[in-house]
């Protein structure tokens, strides 16, 4: 029961940072509008990845948080990579 349990809590924790969310959801979080989401989608200007549910454009909660911690610099223009 107890391994069942550890099994379940860490399956858990996974979907809940690999939540799908909306352009919406992920456009406020990056603060940038759900028009550029699809430029970025359709020009590739920045590697976002997306997943597609038929018509419908979803983003992972994991890539959003990878993608904002990709543009952190340091002072003198360096990333934190």
């Amino acid at each position: 029961m107890k391994r069942q349990a550890l099994s379940t809590a860490s399956t858990e924790t996974e979907h809940t940072s690999d939540r799908l969310l909306t352009p919406l959801a992920a456009s406020q979080e990056l603060h940038v509008s759900e028009g550029t989401l699809s430029v970025w989608r359709s020009t590739g200007r920045y590697l976002l990845p997306y997943v597609k549910i038929g018509r419908k454009v979803r983003y992972r909660q994991s890539d959003i948080q990878t993608f904002i911690q990709r543009r952190v610099h340091n002072f003198g223009g360096a990333s934190d990579e």
